[in-house]
């Protein structure tokens, strides 16, 4: 049976709000382009536990960053029990928290960065300076909040008291940052759908790291080779990687990995349970490149909703 009515949740009250404004009005467009009725909610209006089941057939989640991506939203569509795009409650929660997600990787030999973490109640100069010698880190460093999506808070330092100062300023919004080695070389990232790879693409930002003006801004002029830059076995291998980041987490739906490929290895930095929808989105990108179009992907996405997940 088609589903009627779909609901995009988008906005929300993240500091990513309007790259999920951007996102969910896409998704919108093309799923009414597609045939389908279609409705939007946005929390930062009014909470999602007023969500009219009644009126809705299917949720597509489309907000980014804290309470949209973190197992919050997640927990509230499994309560009004109205079936719900991308990953579930557990699996949103572990991918957004990045030491947890670190843990999972490493537990099932997946390559990622060494890495350690201060909470803000245990924060000061000697236990920072004491532990980036017992984890055996070399400068430069990269910082950024445990818990934030499109490289928001990501620094990256390059002296210690420059990482200190930093730490301090971030620590003013933030409760637990996270600590790991600046890796060099390609930036390559994948996307893997319904527990497929669709495919690999590099960025060569002209800024010094893919941050947050990078990703959405026109402005920063990053450039996207598709597909990326490597040769045959390291592309398959790469895209296995990824696919296998994808089930140790337990996602659903649509996910992008972000890697460093540096001295012929990969280094899985994150994964992104909530990839952006936007003109500018590298989902979309990998996609249009296999042969699907916006359009396309983003009924595959919405035809893997589910619950109890």
């Amino acid at each position: 049976m088609k589903i009627k009515k779909v609901l995009v949740v988008l906005g929300g009250t993240s500091r990513e709000r309007e790259v999920s404004l951007d996102s969910g009005k896409a998704c919108v467009n093309a799923l009414k382009k597609i045939g389908y009725k279609v409705s939007t909610f946005d929390p930062k209006k009014k909470p999602l536990n007023l969500i009219n089941r009644k009126k809705v057939d299917i949720i597509f989640n489309a907000l980014h960053g804290q309470d949209g991506e973190d197992g919050i939203a997640q927990s509230f569509f499994e309560y009004l029990r109205i079936p719900y795009t991308h990953s579930g409650v557990i699996s949103s929660y572990n991918a957004m928290n990045k030491e947890i997600s670190k843990k999972i990787f490493l537990k099932n030999k997946i390559l990622t960065p060494n890495y350690f973490v201060i909470t803000k109640k245990n924060f000061n100069k000697e236990k920072l300076k004491r532990t980036i010698f017992l984890k055996k880190i070399k400068f430069p460093i990269v910082t950024k909040p445990i818990n934030e999506g499109s490289s928001i808070g990501v620094k990256i330092c390059r002296s210690f008291e420059h990482l200190y100062n930093e730490s301090n300023a971030l620590f003013k919004q933030h409760l637990d940052l996270i600590y790991e080695p600046f890796i060099g070389g390609q930036e390559i990232q994948v996307a893997v759908l319904n527990n497929l790879p669709l495919g690999a693409i590099e960025l060569q930002p002209k800024r010094k790291f893919y941050d947050y003006k990078a990703k959405y801004s026109k402005s920063a002029k990053t450039a996207h080779i598709m597909p990326a830059n490597l040769n045959k076995k390291k592309y398959i291998e790469v895209l296995k990687i990824a696919k296998k980041a994808h089930q140790v987490l337990g996602c659903r739906g649509i996910t992008r990995s972000d890697f460093k490929f540096f001295n012929n290895k990969f280094y899985l930095l994150e994964l992104n349970t909530q990839p952006g929808m936007t003109n500018l989105s590298l989902v979309p990108e990998i996609a249009s490149y296999k042969g699907i179009s916006f359009e396309n992907l983003v009924e595959k996405i919405l035809r893997n909703a589910s619950l109890n997940k």
